[in-house]
């Protein structure tokens, strides 16, 4: 039995509402989210965008079942995300891979947690490897990967076991800018051929763009949704579209809501040359200089 998602699926329906978490207690408590409602409809591609520190990779968290909420609740298919299960896979910034198993052994991982027998595990993981362009890679270990490589991988693992959403958390982060653009369009690639819902955190406004059906641009922490921006961008998408106008013009707006709050998170607003107190000047060779 090859794993494949149903493109017809009615499942995945991710929903948040008033949510807020908050770290510790008393005066040294820590509010990294407030009242954020918003929602994934199965088999929607939706990132989530904001200044560092916002609290995304914490709503993330919820929904994942690593962090509970201290107010409101998230849903998957109308279960409470209390714990981690095998409806949501997580993709991380960190390259997760068992350095002591191969490639194929890393994908069957889940598999065989889940009782499916040897032949069926080594089956799913080499179609899955293929759709990838990993077969040739089967039988590697990880330091033997490259980065984007390894991330590949990351990607089919959580992809193998059917899960109803895949939550990633800044995947390319640590990328290259040429292997980043290039794992986007592998991504958008199997996304469309299995037609899961994704939620992704990301800093990278273009790479929200390229990928989503929908964005949610979050505030300075305590984070708040401040803007839900549809990307009505044709699929497939090519690299060639981010020079086209609707792409410019959503990157402007992007560009700016993001901008008014990584100032605000910063504790600065640039007026009149003026950043936060501090003078821009620049100097004899060029060189700005803060006085």
């Amino acid at each position: 039995m090859i794993p494949l998602v149903n493109k017809d699926s009615t499942t995945g329906h991710i929903r948040i509402e008033h949510l807020g978490v908050r770290f510790g207690r008393n005066s040294s408590a820590v509010e990294a989210v407030s009242d954020v409602s918003m929602e994934v409809m199965p088999g929607e591609f939706v990132s989530v965008i904001g200044p560092s520190g916002c609290g995304k990779s914490t709503l993330l968290n919820v929904v994942a079942g690593f962090v509970q909420p201290s107010v409101g609740t998230a849903t998957v298919d109308g279960k409470n995300t209390d714990k981690p299960g095998a409806d949501r896979g997580m993709v991380f910034q960190q390259y997760s891979l068992f350095p002591w198993l191969t490639v194929r052994k890393n994908v069957e991982f889940g598999l065989k947690q889940q009782g499916m027998d040897g032949s069926h595990r080594q089956q799913a993981a080499r179609t899955l490897l293929g759709l990838a362009g990993l077969l040739a890679f089967e039988n590697h270990y990880p330091e033997q990967l490259s980065g984007g490589m390894k991330q590949r991988v990351g990607i089919v693992r959580a992809l193998a076991t059917s899960p109803q959403v895949l939550l990633m958390d800044e995947p390319f982060g640590a990328l290259d800018a040429q292997t980043r653009v290039v794992m986007q369009q592998i991504l958008t690639n199997m996304w469309q051929r299995f037609r899961i819902s994704v939620l992704f955190i990301t800093h990278d406004i273009d790479e929200s763009i390229f990928l989503s059906d929908r964005v949610y641009v979050m505030t300075s922490r305590p984070g708040l949704i401040k803007a839900e921006i549809t990307i009505p961008l044709p699929r497939p998408r090519t690299p060639d579209m981010a020079s086209t106008p609707e792409y410019l013009a959503i990157k402007h707006h992007l560009r700016k809501l993001i901008s008014e709050e990584s100032l605000k998170a910063m504790g600065g607003e640039l007026k009149d040359g003026g950043l936060g107190g501090f003078t821009i000047e620049v100097g004899p060779h060029g060189v700005t200089e803060l006085i």
